[in-house]
């Protein structure tokens, strides 16, 4: 069994619930299943610190995920065209897993969640690839053979899937993001099933 980790950090739920969508598209795929991990929110009072297991929701992910998994979906929000810093966090204690080559050959892809249309969604997809690439990963976005990146009016790109929450965070993730959460998590698993074939 594959294990690809869709491993985000969310602030409103948006981004949640695009990595479970994600999740359901890899579990479509004979002999893969998702691997769903969070990250705990980080404090400028470096006295606050968060419970070993949350209170709700998915599990925190630990570096021993990220050395078992076969591929990686990395999810965070927009933070002026950057990912959120509690993702960031967790991804700059990996000097150990890079070092080891860990991640190296492995498929990885990116998704975002934004306020506004223009809120910074590809930018941040762009920036979050970056540690991924100094791992080694091999990086893969969504092919416009995907008919929904055409017909979206909303979030979207080739770059990775998107939404857009809204000003108030209270748009629901459209039928096309969906679609291509869907398609990214399915495309993911392939491409995982391809690379890890000696496995």
């Amino acid at each position: 069994m594959k294990n690809i980790l869709v491993l985000y950090y969310s602030r409103y739920g948006h981004t949640r619930s695009m990595a479970r969508l994600i999740a359901r598209g890899i579990d479509s795929v004979d002999g893969c299943q998702a691997v769903v991990r969070t990250v705990p929110a980080v404090s400028a009072d470096h006295e606050s610190l968060a419970d070993a297991i949350p209170e709700e929701g998915d599990p925190y992910a630990s570096l021993e995920d990220l050395e078992q998994c076969h591929g990686l979906v990395l999810g965070s929000p927009t933070r002026f065209g950057n990912m959120a810093a509690p993702l960031k966090y967790f991804l700059e204690k990996t000097s150990s897993q890079w070092l080891a080559g860990t991640l190296s050959g492995k498929p990885a892809s990116v998704f975002t969640s934004t306020s506004s249309l223009h809120g910074g969604q590809e930018s941040t997809l762009l920036t979050m690839m970056v540690p991924l690439l100094h791992h080694g990963m091999v990086i893969a976005g969504i092919p416009y053979s995907e008919t929904e990146l055409v017909k979206t009016t909303s979030g979207g790109t080739p770059y990775g899937a998107s939404h857009v929450a809204g000003a108030e965070n209270d748009n629901d993730i459209s039928q096309s993001e969906k679609a291509l959460c869907l398609a990214q998590g399915k495309r993911m698993a392939e491409l995982s099933r391809k690379l890890n074939s000696n496995d």
